[in-house]
């Protein structure tokens, strides 16, 4: 297989999405009762992994500027899903890890605004001719 088809793995957003997901899957695992396993749990779950496959689905769609920039919006707005649904198992008491709802707070705040400032490059700098 060609190595630029794995391409989308040296994006930074990609990589912290991975990472993320990892995290937050190893969360609701450990950090949260287990009714929650199959409610909020699996919700973020979902969430999160639909951050990491839209920016997966939008790179192999880069060829067409418009395509790419929706699938980093899907990414983007998952994203921020995500910490709704972090900050629900806060506030309902299901996440009682202060310092684990913080990281992991501070993380999605931080790939949400870099999937928007990529977003944003990419708009402004894409050329479909070189994609």
């Amino acid at each position: 297989m060609n190595s630029e088809q794995f391409g989308y793995k040296k994006l930074r957003i990609w990589q912290d999405a991975r990472d993320l997901t990892i995290s937050i899957h190893q969360m609701t695992l450990k950090h949260i009762p287990k009714f929650e396993m199959y409610e909020e749990g699996s919700q973020i779950r979902r969430s999160i992994k639909s951050v990491k496959s839209n920016i997966v689905e939008g790179f192999g769609r880069r060829r067409h500027k418009a395509e790419y920039i929706r699938f980093l919006d899907f990414s983007y707005a998952s994203a921020l899903e995500t910490l709704d649904h972090l900050e629900t198992l806060h506030e309902t008491e299901s996440l009682t890890n202060t310092e684990l709802f913080s990281s992991l707070s501070e993380q999605l705040t931080h790939l949400s605004r870099s999937i928007f400032q990529f977003t944003k490059g990419v708009n402004l700098y894409h050329n479909e001719d070189r994609a």
